[in-house]
């Protein structure tokens, strides 16, 4: 019994040892994006390990149920065999396993998940991340491009907005929603953080690709919440100046609040206070 387990870990292992996350092959990626942060290296080994527990598992149990149809198969001559209520080692092992299995899970998720969420001491950039149904607004603060002054990036569910960061350089996000609880999320960054109502939510990471992704919310937040995506622009640093010397000369200066029909389409008649306005960067 302990050589056919060694021998299913090594199949299992053989089988996954070719995996990467930037492999063009979807196959290879085990179903992920081509990773593009320096974070998702922590969440690859994770969904990996999953992977991994995963196929030892099948392996095993589809390869004991195969071995007691072969081995335990009822012939001509064979007696009913005794008949017993139970089998006390056999009820522990199936009891025990799987708490070892989950606490092993548990163990390296949380692991994974402080990786995650380290912070970088001095971040070379601090976005504002505003969620509000159902859009995005993004404010780039204290930007050198700028000489300090903040700008911004927002949309709508017919204009999604775009969000903007520098190749191999570290930012922060501040995530803020004036009005019900969104989620941002990057698929490429192997990553994604609620954005609720009274709270303040950050991390940190740096973009370690060039490209154009597509974010989205991925918390149902009401009518239009199919809509609500951004795109993320992953450029070289002058690119990346560049549009913030651009957002500065067309006037998109300050920090977003929300939209100011956030309020509105829920069905309140009029915008409240929490809405913010469009005067201060709301929206286009």
């Amino acid at each position: 019994m302990g050589r056919l387990k060694l021998a299913v870990l090594a199949i299992a292992v053989v089988a996954l040892s070719g995996c990467s996350p930037v492999d063009n092959s979807d196959v290879k990626r085990l179903a992920l994006p081509v990773a593009g942060s320096d974070r998702s290296q922590t969440m690859w080994e994770l969904w990996l390990g999953a992977w991994i527990a995963v196929l030892v598992i099948f392996l095993l149990v589809f390869g004991l149920i195969v071995y007691a149809m072969v081995r335990y198969r009822r012939r001509s001559d064979d007696e009913i065999p005794a008949q017993i209520r139970y089998n006390l080692p056999l009820e522990a092992l199936y009891t025990f396993a799987p708490v070892i299995i989950v606490a092993v899970f548990f163990f390296h998720t949380v692991t994974s998940q402080n990786d995650m969420l380290a912070k970088v001491k001095s971040p070379d950039h601090v976005v504002q991340v505003v969620g509000s149904k159902w859009q995005w607004a993004f404010s780039y603060t204290k930007e050198k491009a700028t000489a300090g002054t903040d700008v911004f990036d927002s949309g709508t569910p017919q204009d999604p907005a775009e969000l903007w960061l520098p190749v191999g350089e570290s930012v922060r996000f501040n995530l803020k929603s004036p009005d019900v609880i969104h989620s941002f999320w990057v698929p490429e960054f192997y990553f994604k953080m609620d954005v609720v109502p009274g709270k303040v939510n950050t991390f940190d990471l740096s973009p370690s690709r060039e490209g154009v992704f597509t974010g989205r919310c991925a918390e149902l937040c009401g009518l239009y919440h199919s809509r609500m995506i951004f795109k993320v622009h992953v450029v070289a640093r002058d690119e990346y100046d560049a549009h913030l010397t651009k957002l500065k000369n067309a006037g998109q200066i300050g920090t977003p609040k929300g939209a100011d029909e956030a309020d509105k389409i829920a069905g309140l008649g009029k915008a409240g206070d929490v809405a913010g306005t469009q005067g201060n960067g709301g929206g286009k």
